[in-house]
């Protein structure tokens, strides 16, 4: 079994093309980038200490960035929890928490993917606060 590290690290190739289904405030048709774990994780590491964007803003940033219409909600939630998963590992690895992806700048209490970490959301919960994020 690959580990997240491994996942996050894997070649992927981003995509844009019709979105298939509507769903999640994205509809049938509309032009869809269907992102990479890297796209999110250099989207997330660019995000300042102290600031927060959630997952509806950072989709349609995405999605302007690279000339689409919206940005694919399922895959973006995979990727979200490989970027969060891949961190923890460099930080059970020794990693200094400053060298990590913050991904808790996007991540927080509300966001469906922070209950599904193998870690827990207490994590997330503990950095939002130190960073003073709400929520």
């Amino acid at each position: 079994m690959k580990s997240w590290t491994d996942r996050l690290n894997a070649p992927a190739k981003v995509e844009i093309k019709p979105a298939p289904v509507s769903i999640a405030g994205m509809r049938k048709g509309e032009v869809m980038l269907v992102p990479t774990p890297k796209l999110v994780d250099d989207f997330i590491r660019a995000i300042p200490a102290g600031h927060h964007v959630d997952v509806v803003t950072m989709r349609k940033t995405l999605a302007v960035a690279h000339k689409a219409e919206v940005t694919c909600p399922i895959y973006t939630g995979y990727h979200l929890r490989t970027v969060a998963e891949a961190a923890h590992e460099a930080l059970e690895r020794g990693a200094d928490l400053d060298d990590i992806t913050p991904f808790w700048r996007v991540l927080d209490a509300k966001t469906p993917t922070t209950k599904r970490l193998t870690f827990g959301a207490g994590f997330v919960a503990e950095q939002r606060q130190r960073e003073g994020l709400t929520g």
